[in-house]
């Protein structure tokens, strides 16, 4: 036993087993994986499925759900090495990267998701306090500053499993601010009399907008829902947070098939609902196209406060494991990395915090450097279909596949290893396109704003 981590010889493999207590279940799984993938990015999708019109936008929103589930499947069966069921056990995205494939630094991929979930809370509290056709081109730093703050208290949980009860209420949360974007959008759409929208989506009808700009924002369109969907990054993660027995890549596909369905349900019904009540007008975030009633929209924009407080440390967690990770492995024996200090928790008799110097300060400085670039970036859908498109297809496609043509020993040139392969080339090609897409976004927005100017 080494690290309290001792290793056992069972049917010819490793098994690793260490004194991390695992308690997670289907359900707290399930909850994790919506609150992961419900977020800021389900109120784009009205204006993404406007993009794409009645049978595209559906048909892709469908696509990218089944592309989502299948390669979490792949990657449940990648947490342990080398055998799904009695391997050792990969507690990160990016150990399980480097078990099947090799060294691979993929921090910085992580950032990119959780670096929005700074961005969206301000437009939430710019409408709610001026209204949804304000303009909110002010400086909204200090919301962030306020965020990043409560997030640094937030970041001193251990690890993932710490903050089940977390990931349960943003997953609430999220259900809440969806149903309501549901529910308004379908009184705007009956009061209507009829569904707005056409065939084709924005291009066939829009005449005041370019051809070129018709084009880059179908391509952010697609970004704009692989962001929606993406939440392979932590899938591992939330993984190592079950017991077992079941096993866990049963339990974990379970949890994906229960999560991923849930929000594809929710998105198919937001995005062409928003459409049909908005039609080629919907607005980027689907919030800001409703005034009345204004306690409802309030009650709305709370639930997606509370819900990215959550969302943020479930990103945050495996970000924060990876760096302590490195930390302890170059001053293995220094009081920064070794020194324990226990803070007494308020309101509570027994229960204390236990962290070192190392996991304070740099728990800290990785949640400062985030909330300095999220007031940096005053963009909404064009950042976002960057971050998607950008990460989709490494994160969600490449890597899991990879790993599981290595763990089954499948041959190059074989049928599946062609299937999988082309299925892999077909969402590089959709990324690469969504990316350019959302680059031109981006510098199309850079004409009109600010840096440090929130535009929301």
């Amino acid at each position: 036993m080494e690290d309290g981590i001792e290793r056992v010889e069972k049917n010819d493999y490793i098994i690793e087993e260490d004194d991390y207590e695992r308690q997670g279940t289907v359900w707290t799984a399930t909850a994790h994986v919506i609150t992961a993938v419900i977020g800021s990015g389900v109120l784009a999708l009205a204006w993404s499925v406007a993009q794409l019109g009645w049978i595209v936008g559906p048909i892709v929103l469908i696509a990218f759900a089944s592309i989502t589930y299948y390669t979490s499947t792949l990657m449940a069966d990648c947490y342990r090495f080398p055998d799904p069921m009695t391997g050792s056990r990969n507690r990160t995205y990016m150990s399980a990267v480097q078990s099947y494939l090799g060294t691979l630094s993929l921090s910085s991929n992580y950032f990119g998701r959780y670096l929005y979930e700074n961005r969206a809370i301000l437009q939430s509290n710019c409408f709610h306090k001026y209204g949804s056709k304000a303009s909110c081109k002010g400086s909204g730093n200090s919301f962030i500053i306020i965020f990043g703050a409560l997030q640094i208290l937030l970041s001193q949980i251990p690890n993932l499993e710490k903050i089940t009860w977390l990931s349960v209420v943003a997953a609430v949360m999220s259900f809440g601010y969806s149903f309501i974007s549901l529910f308004l959008s379908i009184a705007k759409s009956v009061s209507h009399g009829h569904p707005d929208g056409t065939i084709l989506g924005v291009i066939a009808r829009d005449h005041h907008v370019s051809s070129e700009d018709k084009t880059w924002r179908i391509l952010q369109a697609l970004g704009n829902v692989a962001f929606a969907f993406s939440y392979a990054e932590v899938l591992i993660e939330i993984q190592d947070t079950l017991k077992s027995p079941p096993s866990e890549n049963k339990t974990m596909k379970r949890a994906s098939l229960y999560g991923v369905g849930t929000t594809t349900v929710f998105y198919i019904a937001i995005g062409c609902i928003g459409y049909a009540a908005f039609g080629d007008d919907v607005p980027g975030n689907i919030l800001t196209g409703f005034q009345d009633p204004f306690w409802l929209v309030d009650i709305a924009n709370i639930c997606i406060i509370i819900h990215l407080v959550g969302a943020y440390q479930v990103y945050a967690q495996p970000i924060f494991a990876t760096v302590e990770r490195k930390i302890n492995s170059m001053l293995p024996n220094s009081t920064f990395t070794q020194n324990i200090l226990t803070l007494r928790m308020p309101f509570t008799k027994h229960k204390s915090l236990r962290l070192t110097p190392s996991k304070l300060i740099s728990r800290s400085v990785l949640i400062i450097s985030s909330t300095f670039v999220a007031m940096l970036l005053p963009f909404f859908n064009a950042v976002m279909g960057f971050l998607g498109a950008v990460s989709f297809w490494p994160l969600t496609v490449y890597f899991p596949i990879n790993m599981f043509l290595v763990q089954r020993k499948i041959k190059r040139g074989s049928i599946t290893w062609v299937l999988l392969q082309s299925l892999s080339l077909i969402c590089l090609l959709i990324s690469i396109a969504a990316t350019i897409g959302s680059i031109a976004g981006i510098i199309d927005s850079l004409k009109s704003v600010k840096l440090f100017k929130a535009e929301y």
